[in-house]
């Protein structure tokens, strides 16, 4: 899908020792966006991508005969109006399709269908009263229309407060738990009030939520901006992993990837995960010339706490139930969801197969993440026997396994005191990461729109600013 150079016929693409406006490390949705926003209005960029493809957690793989699929699942919700935007934009509109969708809950050894206000009131794990405490929870939550208002509260407090203490422990304290482990306890309440918030928007009167995809998945829309990008002269390079910022006394100076080549540059943008951003800004050696206001950046992104995920992919011969998305409540199953992407979009897309991803997020560390490919599938195959009682080996022609190092951002009270900042103390660099679109969650929609935003930010600011002088030494110190 993607090459070295994105337009090597293009003699207005620039040379390596170039001066570019602009050097993008990464090739997701916001790189890809911002790298657009910037191209559209005449800069000179080069996008930097250390994998094979574009897409960043979007990207996509095989699944026989050129059909391809996402390695980690993805939908777009009716509020995810940036990304129904951008295939405007970019004329793949056609190409988005609703579909009716239905989520259910395992709990107890039993799958409850949890898609409509009538499915409450038959959810048995709950008493009559603490059934309809779950669904006025559903519709308090998102009355809230100022985030800040939660902000110095953690999810349990508020949830406790608005269902009380059996609706969480039976329903929300699995999911938290599931969801982020060891910090379920800390996570903010902003978090939750977002996925009540966005889950509430994409339903119809009836209770039945409406989800879409692209035909062809989320490759279509990112082929349509790589062509975009390479008709506007973009240079793309993929394989091509950067391995430092560098900078001097006044502000960045550009990229130097992996096999030493440096990408001279009056902006850079890091849209990786905090952590790595930091790296990228600590790799310079101890004599080579640093803004003064890296090192106490760098110890902040590093403050940014994340949790990977392992993702197991299956393709079978038939569909294991007839839900979309199910919801994990069950501490003992070693996945949070079990997502059956064919019950939104159509197995012949996909040779007739089934495809169901079982997600989980967890430490780097963790022994399921470490394990080997083999050693997931195998390890998951009696826990998904206990789940559907009717499955066998036999129905799984084919697995992958997908691992993502940085896969969500830990969301505390109070997070946007520390979240990262877009515009950094070092003049020229700027920063978009999941861990900046706060308080919503991760997710492509919100990648492409913090992309869109710091696009334009830099393209505003190559505008009207030159190069500063370098900071006087009372300004170093408060950097």
């Amino acid at each position: 899908m993607t090459t070295r150079n994105a337009n090597p016929g293009n003699t207005s693409t620039p040379e390596k020792g170039d001066m570019r406006d602009a050097v993008v490390v990464g090739g997701g949705f916001t790189g890809l966006t911002a790298a657009l926003e910037l191209a559209e209005r005449g800069h000179r960029v080069t996008v930097v991508e250390r994998e094979p493809e574009l897409g960043g957690l979007a990207g996509s793989f095989d699944v026989g005969d050129g059909r391809r699929i996402e390695r980690f699942y993805h939908h777009w919700f009716s509020s995810d109006r940036e990304m129904f935007d951008l295939c405007e934009r970019l004329g793949v509109q056609d190409a988005l399709e609703p579909h009716l969708t239905r989520t259910g809950m395992y709990y107890a050894n039993s799958v409850y269908r949890l898609s409509r206000p009538l499915d409450l009131l038959r959810f048995a794990p709950l008493p009559l009263l603490d059934r309809l405490r779950l669904g006025v929870l559903a519709l308090r939550g998102r009355r809230v229309t100022d985030w800040r208002t939660l902000e110095h509260r953690t999810a349990e407090e508020w949830l406790v407060s608005l269902g009380g203490r059996r609706v969480y422990d039976v329903v929300w304290r699995p999911l938290l738990e599931g969801k982020f482990g060891q910090y379920a306890d800390q996570v903010g309440a902003t978090w939750m009030w977002t996925k009540l918030a966005l889950r509430g928007g994409s339903r119809t009167k009836s209770g039945s939520e409406v989800l879409y995809y692209l035909r062809g998945g989320s490759e279509t829309l990112v082929n349509a901006m790589h062509k975009r990008l390479t008709e506007l002269g973009v240079e793309v390079l993929t394989r091509t992993a950067a391995r430092e910022v560098t900078t001097d006394g006044v502000g960045v100076t550009g990229v130097r990837t992996e096999d030493g080549t440096f990408l001279p540059a009056r902006q850079v943008l890091l849209t990786v995960a905090p952590e790595l951003a930091a790296d990228l800004l600590s790799a310079a050696g101890p004599d080579t010339p640093a803004h003064p206001a890296a090192p106490a950046l760098a110890r902040r992104l590093r403050d940014i706490r994340y949790l990977a995920n392992v993702c197991l992919v299956l393709e079978n011969n038939r569909r294991l139930s007839d839900t979309y998305w199910l919801n994990v409540n069950d501490p003992s199953f070693p996945y949070v969801g079990v997502i059956e992407h064919t019950n939104m979009d159509s197995p012949s897309r996909y040779g007739n197969r089934h495809v169901v991803y079982l997600s989980k997020y967890l430490p780097a560390d963790a022994e399921l993440y470490r394990m080997s490919d083999e050693e997931v599938f195998t390890y998951s195959l009696p826990h998904l026997r206990r789940m559907f009682p009717g499955f066998d080996r036999s129905w799984v022609e084919d697995y992958h396994v997908w691992r993502a190092e940085y896969a969500q951002p830990v969301i505390t009270p109070n997070y946007s005191r520390d979240m990262p900042p877009t515009r950094t103390g070092v003049h020229g660099l700027y920063l978009a990461s999941m861990a900046q679109v706060f308080p919503e969650d991760r997710g492509t929609n919100h990648a492409a729109r913090e992309g869109r935003r710091t696009g334009q930010l830099m393209a505003d600011r190559l505008r009207t600013a030159g190069r500063p002088a370098a900071p006087r030494a009372e300004e170093t110190s408060r950097a």
